[in-house]
């Protein structure tokens, strides 16, 4: 007798949990963080304190960092503590020697982080702020978020190592999108930075803005109402634009991995983003931006349907960083699939 293949269910079907939530009122600061090796490289990651359990990893997106996840971890901090790394060559991350940039050197950083570096180490209890945590080790898979350019990097390590993921929640992923928009950019000219002839021009004119500057115009493009976005946290993030300004190898960090990108889009077959996500097994929540101006919400279904066990949650009056613009509502939806995947229902 065959086994009764089981319907799939509505795709939009997003069950959001009615679990009390830690106040986000004052503005928590970024989490502590250390530098911890993780093979050849030499990661600095934040971790945040939770229960014993599966833990949660957070993949930041291009021109981003371990910050983007603070609100999100602090809400998710009473059911899983986790980690959220800055990837090679963004964040204080210094790329190691020949590190190429591409999707895939990235997943292997991230997976490598899940066996290794992090291998389900856990912070056994909350540090007083700027303490460095206490962490134990237990073992297990993660709950593997990405956003944007970390969401690509999380589908590839998904696809490729299912022992290491109990759930992946994609926020705004960097599938393929080729529009020519330089509008997606935080700043048009930074289409031009690297062409022939015009290039050190452009780039000299970018590296004349001020970190606050630049800070505002990333704030601008990823947000859908740039005045949600606490003076806290641009403070935070103009401290770190001031810091990068000083890497001799943030900026060719952030032009490689953005032609890395487009090649990737660019990949058609087996490689392909679009090939790689049906091998995804872990459930899966995608979470787009009705008004995402860098990837655009034309490709959620498309991904959500990709993915055999994914639903899709479409936020309205929000932009490319849901987890950051709407945490509350991003973090009832993610409560939402661990508790019907424990349930066995998701």
């Amino acid at each position: 007798m065959k086994t009764p293949v089981r319907a799939r269910p509505p795709l939009t079907h997003v069950p959001l949990s009615s679990r009390a939530l830690p106040s986000l009122d004052p503005v928590p600061p970024p989490w502590p963080a250390a530098f911890e090796e993780v093979g050849t490289a030499r990661l600095h990651v934040r971790r945040t304190p939770g229960p014993d359990g599966v833990p949660a990893v957070y993949v930041h997106g291009l021109g981003g960092s371990s910050t983007n996840w603070t609100d999100l971890a602090a809400l998710l901090a009473p059911v899983a503590g986790g980690t959220a790394p800055d990837l090679p060559g963004f964040g204080y991350s210094e790329p190691e020697e020949g590190f190429d940039f591409t999707l895939q050197a990235h997943a292997d950083v991230v997976a490598r982080h899940i066996e290794n570096g992090f291998s389900g180490a856990r912070v056994a209890r909350p540090p007083a702020r700027g303490e460095a945590p206490d962490v134990t080790a237990v073992g297990g898979p993660v709950h593997l978020f990405g956003n944007s350019m970390g969401g690509a990097i999380a589908l590839l390590v998904a696809a490729q190592k299912p022992e290491l993921v109990k759930t992946l929640t994609l926020i705004s992923p960097a599938v393929p999108d080729r529009r020519p928009d330089p509008r997606r950019l935080s700043d048009p000219r930074m289409a031009l930075a690297y062409l022939p002839l015009v290039g050190a021009r452009v780039r000299a004119q970018l590296a004349a803005l001020g970190p606050r500057e630049r800070a505002a115009q990333v704030i601008k493009l990823c947000f859908a109402d740039p005045s949600r976005f606490p003076e806290s946290r641009l403070d935070e993030l103009t401290e770190e634009h001031g810091a990068r300004a000083g890497f001799a190898w943030a900026a060719p960090a952030m032009a490689r991995s953005t032609f890395a990108i487009f090649r990737a889009w660019s990949t058609l077959g087996k490689a392909s983003l679009w090939s790689v996500a049906p091998l995804v097994q872990a459930p899966t929540l995608v979470i787009w931006g009705r008004e995402d101006r860098v990837i655009s919400v034309k490709r959620a279904v498309r991904t959500a349907r990709a993915i055999p066990r994914a639903r899709l949650l479409v936020l309205p009056r929000t932009g490319h960083v849901a987890q950051m613009e709407r945490p509350v509502v991003v973090a009832k939806a993610v409560l939402g699939m661990w508790e019907h995947v424990e349930a066995a229902t998701w």
